[in-house]
């Protein structure tokens, strides 16, 4: 079984805490794109984890995890990921976890281009988390990057450090009129932060493909949703890479094995981090009130989230994107003691309704209809049967179905792993 578990919308959707409670089913969990640009919290018995670059089934002992040729990783950041979660017990070993010799590694400079260019940008800024995913995505495609396994190739490694750097510099100084980078301080950081991971680094595309002629079962972990994703999200303020399943096995490192089973997460409202548009977007009061009660700050970066009620437009679209089989809705209990919520059924355009998400460039002119419906007041964080849930908790979830046209088949209800209904 080769599953995707991905964004619907705009990212922060809930991804890690289904990861972890569906992960006890699967051998193997596989993260497949993007970097340290966004975080995946999950909470259980051991307590809150905030996740960057590792894969949600690293808090499984019995999963392997592993990071893709798709991934762009920050070699700093990852030591340091790994010693976090170390220090409070959890096990890290080559068994399970396995680094492609194929992924890219993200570099200080890019992080340093990506500030460069925001405050550049100033007030037109894209929203960048100014960890280093635009500039070195953009040094992968042409073909300047260094990946994990040219960490075995010292001597081959040095040329190219040389060959990079020089050119590196004609941006950094030549455009932007920065310190340069030196080709030392590059070696010193491969020599510090990379030997340690060497033992990690292998061909995860042969291991997947040996794991699956085994009946091994897989998991494939998106960062972000469909509306971030860089040819089908709100272009130009998306991520650098495909957060759509489908790309899950190119990513992953097996191009030639096919996805079985979709699934999207959405939460039971509308969030989104970062800059670009967002029609069904709440203000003042109103988005004060929903954003502490679901305590929406943004996992790598504590960014406060902008928030809004659920979007039909933006989530059956996403769902389309994803190919979405099954869908998990996510922080329902947020919802709870708002006597009348409301959902965002569809988008006025220039004086006409439309129910199709609009290329990205018409969405500002986009203003967002809402439809009523009732709230409840009962705290459901018990519930784990849907006849459990008080009759307006239930009747919303079916509401929010139908509109969308997928299966809802499992709604959190709490952060807890055991805090789910499955329908």
């Amino acid at each position: 079984m080769l599953t995707s578990i991905c964004g619907i919308n705009w990212g922060d959707e809930g991804k890690g805490r289904m990861v972890d409670l569906l992960s006890s089913d699967y051998d193997i969990v596989c993260r497949y794109q993007g970097g340290n640009n966004a975080g995946h919290t999950v909470i259980n018995e051991r307590g809150r984890f905030i996740l960057n670059l590792l894969p949600s089934g690293i808090l499984r002992e019995e999963v392997v995890n592993i990071l893709g040729c798709g991934m762009v990783v920050d070699i700093k950041h990852l030591s340091e990921e790994m010693a976090r979660l170390t220090e409070r017990g959890i096990k890290i070993t080559p068994e399970n976890l396995k680094i492609s010799d194929r992924a890219v590694i993200t570099m200080p400079y890019h992080v340093k281009l990506d500030c460069l260019e925001e405050e550049r940008l100033a007030d037109k800024k894209f929203g960048s988390t100014r960890r280093g995913i635009a500039p070195v995505y953009s040094d992968k495609y042409m073909k300047k990057a260094f990946r994990m396994g040219e960490l075995f190739h010292k001597e081959l490694l040095k040329e190219r450090v040389k060959e990079i750097v020089e050119w590196k510099n004609l941006t950094i100084v030549g455009g932007y009129k920065s310190e340069p980078v030196s080709v030392e301080e590059v070696l010193e950081y491969f020599e510090k932060y990379g030997e340690p991971l060497k033992p990690f680094i292998t061909d995860t595309g042969l291991y997947l493909n040996e794991a699956e002629k085994a009946g091994k079962k897989i998991m494939f972990e998106a960062q972000l949703g469909a509306l971030r994703d860089i040819d089908f999200g709100i272009y130009p303020y998306t991520s650098s890479s495909s957060t759509i399943a489908a790309y899950a096995p190119i990513g992953a490192g097996v191009p030639n094995l096919k996805i079985e089973k979709s699934i999207g997460i959405m939460k039971a409202y509308s969030t989104c981090v970062g800059e670009g548009p967002f029609t069904a977007e709440y203000f003042g009061e109103k988005a004060h009130s929903l954003r502490e009660a679901g305590g929406e700050y943004g996992a790598a970066t504590g960014r406060p989230r902008r928030v809004g009620p659920f979007d039909v437009v933006a989530s059956s679209y996403g769902i389309r994107c994803q190919g979405a089989d099954e869908i998990a809705l996510t922080k329902l209990d947020v919802l709870s003691g708002f006597d009348e919520l409301e959902v965002c059924t569809a988008y006025e355009l220039d004086g006409k309704i439309i129910k199709e998400f609009p290329f990205p460039d018409v969405l500002d002119k986009c203003k967002p209809v809402f439809e009523k419906v009732k709230g409840w007041k009962q705290d459901i964080s018990k519930c784990r049967k849907p006849s459990d849930l008080p009759k307006e908790a239930f009747e919303y979830v079916k509401f929010i179905e139908k509109l969308c046209g997928a299966k809802i088949a499992y709604v959190s209800v709490g952060a807890e792993r055991d805090e789910i209904v499955k329908f």
